[in-house]
């Protein structure tokens, strides 16, 4: 067995799409209602709030979404961050499953809201 705690992902085997799980499911997801109309928010809605590509990402049903470039480049700034095994975790629980877990608080914002 071996006792190997910490995980490196290669930074050229960084992901270069999304997956977007909206394209897997048996049915699509109920809208998103507007507050004061109680209809389906559109586009022009989110407007004032995000970018179009991103409003485009949003209502996506293609299974993968690339990452634009500029994205992958702010990312290759702190990523990719080490996956952990938590070993005394698993014993202290008497489990046979293997747990990990990743610490994203090397990144310049302290969290994981970049992504």
């Amino acid at each position: 067995m071996s006792d190997q705690i910490k995980f490196f992902l290669e930074e050229n085997k960084m992901p270069k799409t999304w997956y977007n799980i909206a394209a897997d499911l048996p049915k699509p997801l109920s809208p998103v209602l507007h507050p004061g109309t109680l209809k389906p928010v559109g586009p022009d809605d989110l407007a004032p709030l995000f970018p179009m590509a991103l409003i485009g990402q949003e209502v996506s049903q293609e299974r993968e979404i690339e990452i634009p470039e500029p994205v992958r480049e702010i990312y290759k700034q702190w990523r990719p961050s080490p996956l952990y095994r938590a070993r005394r975790l698993e014993k202290a629980l008497d489990t046979p499953a293997k747990i990990y877990y990743k610490y994203e608080g090397v990144s310049p914002t302290g969290s994981h809201k970049p992504n």
